[in-house]
């Protein structure tokens, strides 16, 4: 059982819609797990869900709601396993997402945090063991210019256990 920080972001629906359909055929590993999101602090295995919980207000009491845009996508290789993934990244917003991520990992989770990997602030829409088949996605959302606007006003703390996402908490930003 793990803890994780994810923001779900506010969009349109007909947007909303469009992701849901291209991870529906695209994203083998999370589709049926969770909706689109970002993830701001990665499992985190050695905490109570209650220092959790406090550690995450604590942290994020200065921290306000800012908006985002997606108009690119990019390909990115798995750390863990052998797969490739496909991202949404966003151009507006993203500084607002590392620096929430990096706040969130200053305090009691500092030694969680990893240090060894990039973090690209992203909403995962595909995957595959095959790099081409991802290069093949990006291709796919980048050929034309998209546009997806929204905001990010909350946090939400999950619980993951066994491929299931259990909602703990909502943070206001």
């Amino acid at each position: 059982m793990a803890y994780l920080v994810l923001a779900y972001p506010e969009i349109k629906k007909m947007d909303f819609d469009v992701i849901q359909n291209y991870r529906k055929e695209k994203d083998q590993l999370f589709y049926d797990v969770i909706d689109p999101h970002f993830t701001i602090v990665f499992p985190v295995f050695d905490q109570t869900e209650t220092d959790f919980i406090a550690e995450i207000k604590k942290q994020v009491a200065t921290c306000n709601s800012f908006d985002f845009v997606l108009r690119c996508a990019t390909i990115n290789k798995d750390a863990f396993n052998e797969y490739y993934h496909t991202f949404l990244v966003p151009d507006q917003g993203y500084s607002n997402i590392v620096k929430i991520h990096d706040k969130l990992y200053s305090g009691t989770l500092k030694e969680n945090h990893r240090l060894d990997l990039d973090f690209i602030p992203h909403i995962g829409i595909g995957n595959s063991l095959n790099k081409l088949d991802c290069k093949k996605m990006v291709d796919e959302w980048n050929k034309d210019d998209f546009e997806i606007i929204g905001t990010v006003k909350t946090l939400t703390i999950v619980e993951y256990n066994n491929d299931n996402v259990r909602k703990v908490e909502e943070i206001k930003l």
